[in-house]
This record gives C-alpha cells, structure tokens and sequence, in this order.
C-alpha cells in the first residue's frame, strides 16, 4: 500500500488528486492537505469582482467531496520537510499545523511514500509596501474574497459617477516582478464594460499600469500570431484593444509603494513617478511559500528542496539570458535530490525568465516573471500524479509522462466584458508556452496557426460554458475526467 500527500487544493493540488484517486486502487492512500476549506475555480473571480458572479457559484467545500471520493481532507498548512524523516520517525514527512477551529495550532507528522507539492505561490502583498487588499483604495481579485471586496469597492465608485464626480481607475500589477498580467488585463476590460453598461463611462478615466516593456507580453516574451487574415503581434492587439475602449497604459513600471489613492513606481528610465487612483487592482508578486527543509539529523537541507519554490528537474545553471534553451525547464516535476517529491503548477521553480530581463537604470529589475497559471497548472498535474500511479503499479519508478513548458500549447480565454450578447472574449492559444526560437526562429519562437488571437461575442461564450464544464469537472461529476485539463 502506498500513501500519496497532496500539499495544496487548488487547481494542481486538486486534479492530481482526482486523477489519483481515480486510477488507483482503494487500498493506496491518497491525503489532501490545505488550509482553505474550498475549492475555487480563479478564473471566474473576475466576474465576482465586477459584480456579475456570486462568490458561492465559484466554489464549493472540500470535505465532503473528498469523504465521498475516498479523498483523506486535513485543512492545515505545511510548515516543514522532512524528506528522510527524523530521529523518531523512519519515513518521510511534512510537519503540518492545523487551521480549522476545532484543532488549531495542533501539529501533525504526515508521513508519505510520495508528496506532491501543489501550494502554488504565496500572494506577496507585503513585498510593496502599502499594497494590501481593501486598504488605501487598493484592491485584488487573486481570491474570491477579495474579489467580493473588489466589487464592493467598484461599485462604491460606480454610485459616486452616478452622482456626478470623476474617477480614476488604476488596474494592473503591484510589483516590478510581478506576473499573471493577463488576469488584471481581463478585470480592466471587464471594468471598463460594467462601466458602459452603468452608463458612466464618461465619468471615469481607465489606466493600465504594468511591469511589461509593450502590452500583450503577459510575461511570455509577446507573441507574434494570426488574428482574422492578418499576422499581428500581441502587443499591437492589445494595443487596438485598449484604443478602442479608450484605456490609457504605463509601462514598464515597478510600483514599489502605495499610499492611499497613491501609487508610487520606478520606471525604466530610472525615474520616480506617481499615479493617482480613487480605485486600484494591482496584482502582487507570486512567491515561495518560505518551507524550510531538514534531514534525518535535523541538519538543513533546504538548498536540496528549494530555490524560493520547488526544484525540480530542469537546468538552473546561471547563464545569461540570450544563453538558455527550451531543454532548461522541467519534464517530469520531479526533485533531483528525493525522487518520490514533485511540485507540478506554479510551485516549481523555473529555471529563468521567458520575457528578456529588464532594469531600470538604477539597476532595479523590472519585468514579469515566468506564469504557469491556468491550463499548464492542470496539465502538468495530471502528468506528475499519472507517473506516481505507474511507479505504484510498476513496483519501481516510472517516468514515461513528460511535458515541458517548451513544447507544450496552451489557450486562453480572456474574459472582456460580461453579457450573453454584449460580452466579449479574448481568445489567445500559444504553442509552445516558452518560446524556441531555434525551431521558430522567423515567428517570435512560436509555430504560427497553432498561436492565434480572436475577439468576440463567441469568446464570451465558451468562456462562461468552461466555467460550468470546469465546476462540474473539480466536483467528480459522472465522467468528468472527459473534459481535458
């Protein structure tokens, strides 16, 4: 009997949970560990924070699916490694600290014979100063409370616009390094609609802030693709986008400091700016969790575990950034030093940045960090916990599942604007995720005809329809492993 420990209950955490459960017999164990005791599905907070989506249609308890699934649920948070156990205890295992009311503070040795780190990023408010969600005018939809907040907040503003005062909104990333440009790209465009549909649009001036060098690069280094007829490159459609809704745009900003209805950034320029807001959301930085890990002698090893996420198998050697290749990032997800440890979605570390790295001329980095939110999340998920149930039925380790972000598509659907016949959507897939310029050296590193772009009233639509395909997937409705990840 082997026992598999999830670490996480979001979109990795939970998808290779069900994929476990799933395809391995009753006698295995598998244990979800997570200090929320919800699942959420992020991509619809968007919609929460504009008010066209109740919090309560985007998520729903874990406990009881998992009683029903044969899932072991303990909402607690980890706190430590332990991959070769301690003094008194021979296995492996994660020091967790229960969260729930009923067994607070209690800590727990959770032994496993293979651990999935799915904990994906720590939402790192604190790394700008002042950035704290409901406070100084400033807001986030990263979770579904916040989200709610959000809307609160919007529409406090929409009643002062119908009341005749002017608003300045402010809508991007809160942070030099920050990433998941494209779900602040998706509530600035679903803002501005809610604000025509209120019918104050007139009343407000929208403004995207960024730490991108050209809009549309979402941390990928932009992509060149066919939209229509046409071969356009991100940054020029999201540059029509924007023109056409009359959103103005900074870039190549590090917001270093909030202060209320303040922000304060440094540009690539070497230059101190401030923007003014009645009203902000500004994705923070992602970061590592701050895990510490130890080895049977208590000794640290945590250089073994972790370079602020999770290692695992790709090339972190230092070189330059015009020096690395596709083959730098991970197959497999596996850590080189304990090989029954993965870390799938945004938990591992990536090897470098995929958009060029970019300082300011005070030396201050300012550029996106690596995404590997949404679809790459589910994906490389399921291929982690696909090769743990091979390796349990194989007797010995198997790794015949790979997938690199370097040959791997994705789509995208970005919401821009609600309404079942005045929404829109814009429609992005990308292949690879990370550019090889070595195979597509003429296409910005992508394979033109599978990364294209639409926008339109059908966007909308399959956006809203994954929603519901995607709830009733996470809740192990009949047959739910149909609809792919």
């Amino acid at each position: 009997m082997s026992k598999i420990v999830i670490l996480g209950a979001g979109i990795s955490g939970h998808v290779a949970a069900s994929h476990l459960r799933r395809k391995l017999a009753k006698n295995h164990e598998v244990v979800v560990i997570s200090p929320n005791s919800n699942y959420q599905w992020i991509p619809s907070n968007i919609w929460v924070g504009i008010g066209r989506m109740k919090s309560k249609n985007i998520l729903f308890p874990l406990a009881p699916l998992y009683k029903r699934k044969g899932i072991e649920f303990k909402q607690a948070k980890a706190l430590s490694f332990y991959p070769e156990g301690d003094k008194n205890e021979s296995k492996p295992y994660v020091l967790t600290e229960f969260v729930s009311d009923k067994n607070k503070g209690i800590q727990e040795k959770v032994t496993y014979d293979y651990l999935i780190n799915a904990t994906g990023p720590k939402l790192n408010f604190e790394g700008t100063e002042g950035l704290v969600p409901g406070k100084n005018k400033t807001y986030s939809v990263c979770t579904y409370t916040h989200a709610d907040h959000a809307w609160e907040g919007l529409k406090e503003q929409i009643n002062l616009m119908k009341q005749g005062e002017k608003v300045k909104i402010l809508i991007g990333t809160g942070h030099a390094k920050s990433t998941c440009q494209g779900a602040a790209f998706e509530y600035i465009l679903n803002v501005e609609q809610e604000l025509r549909r209120h019918n104050v649009r007139d009343m407000a001036e929208v403004t995207w802030i960024s730490n991108e060098y050209q809009l549309g690069d979402f941390g990928m280094d932009g992509m060149l693709l066919t939209y229509k007829s046409m071969t356009m490159k991100s940054h020029e459609m999201v540059e029509m986008i924007f023109e056409d809704r009359d959103i103005k745009w900074i870039l190549g900003a590090g917001v270093n400091k909030i202060e209320d209805g303040i922000a304060h950034y440094e540009n690539l320029e070497g230059e101190y700016k401030t923007e003014s807001f009645d009203f902000a959301m500004l994705i923070p930085a992602f970061s590592g969790h701050g895990f510490k890990a130890f080895d049977k002698n208590e000794n640290d090893i945590t250089e073994k575990l972790f370079k602020g996420f999770m290692i695992v198998d790709a090339d972190y050697t230092a070189k330059p950034y015009e020096d690395w290749s596709v083959q730098d990032w991970p197959e497999t997800y596996q850590n080189p030093s304990y090989k029954n440890i993965f870390a799938p979605g945004i938990a591992f570390a990536p090897p470098h940045a995929i958009s060029k790295p970019r300082k300011s001329k005070n030396g201050t980095d300012i550029s996106p960090s690596p995404p590997r939110t949404g679809m790459p999340s589910g994906i490389t998920a399921k291929l982690v916990a696909d090769n743990i149930i091979e390796s349990i039925n194989n007797g010995k380790e198997t790794l015949n599942h790979k997938g690199s972000l370097g040959n791997m598509g994705a789509a995208c659907i970005a919401s821009a604007g609600y309404g079942m016949t005045q929404g829109s959507g814009v429609s992005i897939t990308t292949y690879p995720i990370v550019p090889d310029y070595n195979k597509y050296p003429k296409t910005q590193g992508r394979q033109l005809g599978k990364t294209f772009g639409e926008i339109g009233l059908a966007g909308h639509w399959l956006k809203l329809a994954l929603h519901y395909a995607f709830i009733y997937k996470a809740k192990m409705r009949p047959f739910w492993w149909l609809i792919p990840e």
